[in-house]
């Protein structure tokens, strides 16, 4: 079968594919599918790009790097999600797995008055599977759509989205809130090892009762609220969301851009939120001290970042009865559903106290100072997987 074809464009030394209305642009890498730029609000007095690329992007690494090193940039979709540095059931991933590091297909695009979408795919070989990669854009809405939808795959996987901003280079920058959770851990072992340059500063293992005081390894307390922060160290927390929720986000009120960056999720699927601070503190190559105000916001199934072997043994998240991983059955397709998106916000409006659903095409981000606004967003996607 021959797929339609749109023409690649270099964004940042990779291939991409393109998708735009008039309010929203995005770029999609080739390999891996990473998700940026992203501009949002494109045609607002000031449009908003919040995601990272990496700094190394338009020197073009050695072939050797790892690819998911030299494409590193914005969302990408990871099956598994982690490191994977130990065999799975004799299974062996890259970082992320194949979904981050291979190329995807084009199989089908469409750009009209009524939005626009595209579809991409690959075939899983490491474990037979097939996964789409489904991207939407609605007129008049500043919301990125994204299904990935697995079928035929079978055993245990963890999987996630792999969220990353760019933050401004001014300390405390962007305010950081997120739905209710019921656990929060630094994570269980350092982050980094000073022996090979790599630098962590929170108390590894430190059960988190108020983001605002997390202990340190000098007896401090970090507010991991506000970032950027704590330049020269590189950290991990994981934030599991409180069961049954209809909802579960994740915000950035930048006030000085006047905007908010925003990912809504089906905690059923994806429960956990992983913190990747990374501000200087890896000094071996790439990252060469250089990788500064950047924050993943990672919404996952899985242990922390140690991949699949971790995520499906017995592991203390999952004693606590916070899923780690799904056994898949290759008859029925699951839906990994996930929005991204972006409001403008007021002065004053503080950091994003709630976001509430304003009935089926609106949601309402609700500011610390009690300040409100609406946003063009169809939360049933969530469920549905559609528009």
């Amino acid at each position: 079968m021959a797929w339609p074809t749109v023409p690649l464009q270099i964004v940042h030394h990779q291939p991409c594919f393109v998708l735009e209305t008039p309010d929203m642009r995005l770029a999609v890498t080739r390999i891996g599918g990473h998700m940026a730029p992203v501009e949002f609000m494109r045609r607002g007095p000031r449009p908003f790009q919040p995601y990272y690329i990496a700094p190394w992007a338009e020197e073009g690494l050695s072939p050797q790097a790892p690819v998911i090193l030299q494409v590193l940039r914005g969302d990408l979709f990871c099956c598994p999600f982690g490191a994977n540095s130990e065999p799975f059931h004799g299974e062996r991933y890259g970082l992320h797995g194949q979904t981050a590091n291979e190329v995807w297909t084009l199989e089908a695009h469409e750009a009209s008055a009524a939005g626009a979408w595209m579809r991409l795919a690959m075939d899983l070989t490491i474990r037979p599977a097939r996964v789409q990669k489904n991207l939407f854009l609605a007129p008049g809405e500043t919301v990125v759509y994204c299904s990935h939808v697995i079928t035929g795959m079978s055993g245990p996987m963890n999987f996630g989205h792999h969220a990353t901003l760019q933050f401004p280079d001014s300390p405390g920058a962007g305010r950081l809130s997120f739905s209710p959770w019921s656990h929060a851990q630094v994570y269980v072992n350092p982050t980094e090892n000073p022996e090979q340059g790599g630098y962590s500063i929170l108390k590894p293992g430190a059960l988190i009762d108020d983001l605002r005081r997390v202990m340190r390894i000098d007896g401090l307390s970090a507010d991991l609220t506000r970032y950027p922060a704590r330049r020269g160290y590189e950290d991990i927390v994981i934030l599991c969301a409180r069961e049954k929720l209809p909802f579960a986000w994740t915000a950035v009120a930048f006030e000085s851009l006047g905007a908010a960056w925003f990912a809504l999720r089906d905690p059923a699927v994806l429960p956990s939120t992983l913190l990747w601070h990374s501000n200087g503190g890896r000094h071996y190559p790439p990252w060469s001290g250089r990788n500064i105000n950047c924050l993943g916001l990672e919404d996952i199934l899985g242990y922390f970042h140690e991949g699949i072997a971790a995520s499906a043994a017995d592991n203390d998240l999952a004693a606590r009865g916070i899923p780690t991983s799904r056994r898949m059955d290759p008859s029925t397709p699951l839906a990994v559903n996930y929005i991204q998106g972006a409001a403008e916000i007021p002065e004053g409006f503080g950091a994003v106290a709630s976001i509430e659903a304003a009935g089926e095409r609106a949601i309402r981000l609700v500011g610390d100072s009690g300040a409100a606004v609406e946003v063009p967003c169809r939360i049933t996607f969530l469920k549905e997987g559609k528009i």
